[in-house]
């Protein structure tokens, strides 16, 4: 498209060229030279001219023969207003004509017109094509932008997509219905209308609708809610009304519009009540086609969203999207199949047991195991090995957690033992606790943004509950830094700040929340946000206290706090030789492994 542009405005230019050429030849061919008036009478008087033509500036004389320049014709300003008279005593013939300027007038407006026209559609042609307009220009802004994948196209199957069993299973319905529609009415049921895929951010919803269009082998039409809305008012709505039209031509087929919440937020909520902006428009439109077309034509609607709390209740309702297909973070197994699908084109070490990846990656995403595997790639690379080993993946994994090291950010002696002693806090206190997540690697090498030291626990199973036994050994171990400096320096930092913050989250929940305080009752006393496919803004759970409530409230958290710190404390000061003895061993090594971690816990007395 570019290089065709390219050339019609290489063929525009070359055209002016060669008219400015051809007028300037013109001119040149029909301007005669002007001689001095007197001359002129004294041709005349000599009877050199056979014929005079007046005009209204100038006078031109026709000779009888050429002169000895081999001019044949003369022109001489007029200059006399006697002219006729004085003319009239010499035997020539002589006429007047009138010069018309319309072509010269035209062209002075004309030409001026088509050049600013020219610009002007060359400069929006080129807009348009910047923001996907194509060649319709401005006539195709109220067209949809939607990506069309015909029939196999996308290039995705359910054999691309691990992890996620049961979002697949809900789907396989849709390709059953897609591919064979006259089975689903045998009983008098339909198909839902549409169906909304919910889950965090890298859990592969996207993909899941395209492996769906690629295993229903139909025309799979694909957008985003963020193309809709356009900065001229009324054309996100043409563009649903035009989207679904194309669809319905191409029946049976898939619309799929990812990042939803773009388009579909709740209307009032970010705004004053009874607000109609553009976005609003386009949502009603939307509501409107969902609500207008049969889904027994074999048009189904795949919506994707990671924040499906502040959509507008009416898409959510029976009849629209009628089912919600969750697409979680995957669990061990699911992180397994994940590894298996991205290690496909990897090569890897003998030694590499992926079910250890899997282990240590709880809470990844399909696409954070998909770059852990990419990065730990990149690191082999960079070392120039043969294969990816499992260090590699454990490099990645602590790149990925803790961020990148910073070997250039220097501490000094002060500051390097007081991160020496913090991190170990961490570490014994979670190897002295039973229950907690096991550590796997402590360093004083700073890494991230702000991290000047780091301990690293990784959890080797899948959580869903927690003991309030739990939750004070994980508020201990967070503690266990802060404990270890006043220990060993009688002095505090501000080393524990985001360890602090950690703490109160946890206890504050606890309290609130979770109702684990006996002495407040099994209330919960702090509102719970909403979650998925609730009403927005609907907050729930929580109760109005009074004042002398918060003051227990406080309390009750300070309590939880101070307690476990005070439990971190003893542990720390009954192994006082053994965090001496670790501390000396981190600063001159600066990083210790899984090995000298297990030699560490043998050694403590609980």
């Amino acid at each position: 498209m570019e290089q065709q542009t390219r050339w019609h405005v290489g063929y525009w230019i070359l055209a002016l060229f060669v008219l400015v050429m051809v007028q300037n030849w013109w001119q040149v061919a029909q301007t005669v030279e002007s001689v001095p008036y007197s001359e002129f009478e004294r041709a005349l008087a000599e009877n050199r001219v056979a014929e005079v033509v007046v005009s209204e500036r100038t006078l031109t004389g026709k000779l009888k023969s050429p002169d000895p320049q081999g001019k044949t014709v003369i022109v001489a300003n007029r200059v006399d207003p006697a002219l006729a008279e004085r003319l009239s005593r010499y035997d020539v013939p002589f006429t007047r004509t009138v010069e018309s300027t319309f072509l010269r007038d035209l062209l002075s407006w004309v030409v001026p017109a088509l050049v600013f026209f020219g610009v002007w559609f060359f400069l929006f042609r080129k807009f348009a094509e910047k923001q996907g307009m194509g060649m319709g220009g401005f006539m195709s802004i109220g067209k949809s932008r939607a990506k069309i994948y015909m029939e196999r196209d996308t290039g995705v199957t359910f054999k691309d997509v691990a992890g996620v069993d049961e979002a697949k299973d809900e789907l396989r319905e849709v390709v059953d219905f897609l591919t064979s529609p006259q089975d689903y009415g045998r009983l008098g049921a339909r198909i839902p209308k549409g169906v909304l895929l919910v889950g965090p951010p890298g859990t592969g919803k996207t993909l899941l609708a395209k492996a769906v269009a690629g295993e229903a082998g139909v025309p799979f039409y694909s957008i985003s809610g963020s193309e809709f809305v356009e900065m001229f008012v009324g054309v996100g709505a043409a563009r649903v009304r035009d989207l679904f039209e194309q669809a319905r031509q191409k029946a049976p087929a898939i619309i799929f519009i990812d990042e939803l919440d773009a388009l579909g937020r709740a209307r009032g909520a970010a705004g004053p009540a009874g607000g109609h902006d553009e976005r609003e428009q386009t949502l009603n439109q939307l509501l409107v086609e969902m609500d207008g077309f049969d889904s027994s034509v074999g048009l189904i609607i795949l919506s994707a969203t990671n924040r499906p709390e502040i959509l507008d209740p009416a898409l959510l309702r029976a009849g629209r999207f009628d089912r919600q297909v969750l697409v979680d973070r995957p669990d061990k197994r699911g992180r397994l199949e994940i590894l298996h699908v991205h290690v496909k084109k990897v090569r890897l070490a003998p030694d590499v047991d992926l079910e250890q990846v899997a282990a240590l990656t709880t809470g990844f995403s399909g696409a954070d195991l998909a770059n852990l595997v990419n990065e730990a790639a990149l690191m082999a690379t960079r070392r120039r090995a043969d294969s990816v080993t499992l260090s590699d993946f454990t490099a990645a994994i602590e790149r990925l957690v803790a961020g990148l090291e910073k070997k250039n950010r220097v501490l000094n002696p002060r500051e390097r033992e007081t991160v020496a002693y913090h991190e170990l806090g961490h570490a014994l206190v979670a190897l002295a606790l039973p229950g907690t997540d096991p550590v796997h690697k402590i360093s004083i090498i700073p890494r991230g943004i702000g991290a000047l030291g780091y301990t690293i626990q990784r959890p080797t199973e899948d959580r869903y509950l927690m003991t309030r036994e739990e939750l004070e050994n994980k508020i201990a171990v967070l503690l266990g830094g802060r404990a270890a400096e006043k220990l060993v320096f009688g002095k505090l930092s501000t080393g524990a700040a985001d360890d602090l913050a950690k703490v109160t989250d946890i206890a504050r929940n606890m309290v609130t929340r979770y109702g684990m305080e006996e002495d407040l009752g099994y209330v919960a006393y702090e509102a719970q946000q909403p979650r998925f496919l609730e009403a927005p803004g609907l907050a729930t759970g929580g109760v109005q206290v009074s004042v002398e409530t918060q003051q227990r409230i406080d309390e009750a958290i300070r309590r939880t706090v101070m307690d476990n710190f005070q439990r971190a404390y003893g542990l720390l000061e009954k192994n006082r030789d053994v965090l001496e003895r670790s501390a000396r061993e981190l600063l001159a090594r600066e990083t210790l492994e899984e090995a000298d971690i297990r030699e560490l816990a043998r050694e403590l007395r609980t």
